[in-house]
């Protein structure tokens, strides 16, 4: 039986001894399933600076916007990410405003701690000093770190909030979490004023449920002479999601494979016109729609797969991935409205040649189509990065170019998906890397890349547009550790073609090193340093003479050892 993640809250808000409380706190559980899985369940908490005339305005703006902004965030995009840009967001809005009153202190300014537990793991969120805490095994551990100053001989003071600058700097964490695990959240009304041994020992005492926990807390604060607002959320973890390998491979094989697939055959109203490409791992068919008439192409799972819950989830995660990917420059997954009996997924029918199939077809490198390709190629890439997902198999076989000169990138079989990353799952997940000549030293190393090692792939199909070869030959497929990636040598361009300005070359040398850092920040670096010399890259002095002028080299070589024979046997004869 699967298991749920389920959850218990309580909360507590007062304004004590003050006139208005400048306090704000929510939370949302979701009651759909599939959005609970797929963004968790979110718990905030803010306490507007006192400072600010608009301090209650801040605090409500930073709470109800990050509740609602949060799940309205991709699902394909990690916690990280999605609560990350939601508060930069607030950050600025909250600033901006701040800016209409030219007043520092009309400015809206608060604290802010956000909890987010997505399937067995809590994601914080912390700017400011009210507190997260965790509460296990009888012991209360304090999470978040006070952003406070301390001056000699004076009052310490907020070191960072929301709305105070553009700037904003955020304290993120993660942490498994664990059956009975208790998440405190309070403002420094509460937290000054009781002991972290106080609120552990009340927490443990388990007399009440979490809402009179929280009241408990804020009436006992207050008798110890808080004289700030108060306002604390208690977040108890009842149940955790679990689900055994048979239950998983159950759903996934709730279609069953299609039959065998031959011209003439009408799978589900589409009718088979002919095998467009067969591998070990799938098949592809040209067919009909026989209500619209379109040709689409039918992708087909391999039988020899089929006891495989790691391959079915990958599958079925292509056609995931395809439906939320909406690019001009990637190829277009069809969504079907008849029912479907069998396991298979449908795409556009792309007329035109793989890259792989133009590379061959060149006679001599045409810069300007090079640029306009990898132009349309980055614009391809992007719409997977900004979905917070790494192709991870870039190469000439993976990217299609139309008669008209379209290019549209295919195949999803090894993309990775970081808000899938945050979810557990008992399938035992292998990263899927591609074709060992375009794929990044990095996953060599530590098995993970970033968006830079997209960038990579790239800057390998560029240079093989242009020579016809790779920039590290065969030997980066043959690399298995640091010490054979720090041999590898770039091999310039003019190796194989002379009439290469050095500064093109320079520039896929960069998108091509060894090391991520050392290469392109974002895409459009590449795509920029292509059409446009950089100042750097056209120092064609750094190339040593062989390097720049290699026929010449050895030409003016030659004649040189020619001289010195002709006068060695001049001074032997005479």
């Amino acid at each position: 039986m699967t298991a749920k993640l389920k959850i218990n809250v309580g909360y507590c808000s007062g304004k004590g001894i003050k006139d208005e409380n400048q306090d704000y706190l929510g939370h949302f559980i979701p009651k759909n399933i599939a959005l609970l899985t797929g963004k968790g369940a979110a718990f905030a908490l803010a306490d507007g600076v006192s400072s600010s005339s608009e301090a209650k305005q801040a605090s409500q703006c930073c709470i109800k916007g990050f509740l609602d902004d949060y799940f309205s965030t991709p699902d394909s995009w990690s916690v990280k990410k999605s609560g990350g840009k939601v508060l930069t967001a607030l950050n600025n809005w909250l600033y901006s405003q701040s800016n209409q009153y030219h007043d520092i202190s009309r400015g809206l300014a608060t604290t802010f701690c956000g909890l987010v537990i997505k399937s067995t793991t809590a994601h914080l969120f912390h700017v400011g000093d009210s507190r997260i805490y965790l509460f296990r095994d009888n012991g209360l551990e304090q999470l978040t770190t006070d952003h406070r100053i301390h001056m000699p001989g004076q009052q310490e003071y907020l070191g960072r909030a929301m709305g105070i600058d553009y700037r904003l700097d955020i304290d993120y964490k993660s942490l498994a979490v664990e059956l009975g695990d208790v998440f405190f959240i309070a403002t420094d009304g509460i937290h000054d004023y009781l002991s972290d041994k106080h609120i552990s020992n009340t927490i443990k005492s388990g007399q009440q449920d979490l809402t009179t926990l929280c009241e408990k807390l804020v009436a006992q604060a207050l008798e110890n002479g808080s004289i700030d607002n108060l306002s604390c959320l208690a977040v108890e973890i009842i149940e955790l999601p679990a689900q055994d390998i048979e239950e998983v491979y159950s759903q996934l094989t709730e279609l069953p494979f299609p039959p065998e697939l031959y011209e003439g055959v009408i799978i589900d109203g589409y009718r088979i016109t002919r095998e467009l490409h067969a591998s070990s791992t799938s098949q592809l068919y040209l067919a009909i729609d026989t209500d619209t008439q379109e040709k689409v192409v039918l992708k087909t799972p391999s039988v020899n797969f089929e006891d495989d819950p790691a391959y079915l989830e990958r599958f079925q995660m292509e056609e995931w991935i395809g439906r939320r990917i909406n690019s001009p420059h990637v190829i277009r997954t069809i969504e079907q409205t008849r029912p479907r009996r069998f396991l298979y997924y449908v795409m556009e029918y792309i007329e035109g040649k793989t890259l792989d199939q133009w590379i061959t077809d060149q006679d001599k490198p045409d810069l300007t189509l090079i640029r306009n390709i990898v132009s349309q190629a980055v614009s391809g890439i992007r719409a997977f990065h900004r979905l917070d997902m790494l192709h991870q198999d870039l190469k000439p076989g993976n990217i299609m170019i139309t008669a008209e000169g379209l290019v549209k990138i295919v195949d999803f079989g090894s993309t990775k998906i970081a808000g899938m990353a945050d979810v557990a799952t008992p399938i035992e997940r292998k990263a899927l890397l591609g074709t060992k000549h375009y794929t990044a030293p990095e996953y060599l190393i530590n098995g993970s890349g970033t968006t830079q090692s997209d960038l990579f792939s790239l800057g390998c199909i560029t240079y093989e547009m242009i020579t016809g070869h790779l920039p590290y030959g065969d030997r980066l497929a043959h690399a298995s550790d640091k010490a054979s990636l720090r041999r590898l040598k770039y091999i310039p361009i003019h190796r194989y073609v002379s009439n290469i300005p050095y500064w093109i070359d320079t520039a896929i040398k960069k998108a091509v090193h060894i090391d991520p850092a050392s290469r392109y920040a974002k895409m459009s670096e590449l795509e920029n340093a292509l059409r446009k010399p950089n100042p750097e890259f056209l120092k064609e002095d750094q190339l040593p003479l062989i390097e720049r002028y290699p026929t010449g080299f050895w030409k003016a070589m030659s004649a040189l050892l020619l001289l010195t024979n002709i006068i060695s046997l001049y001074y032997f004869t005479h």
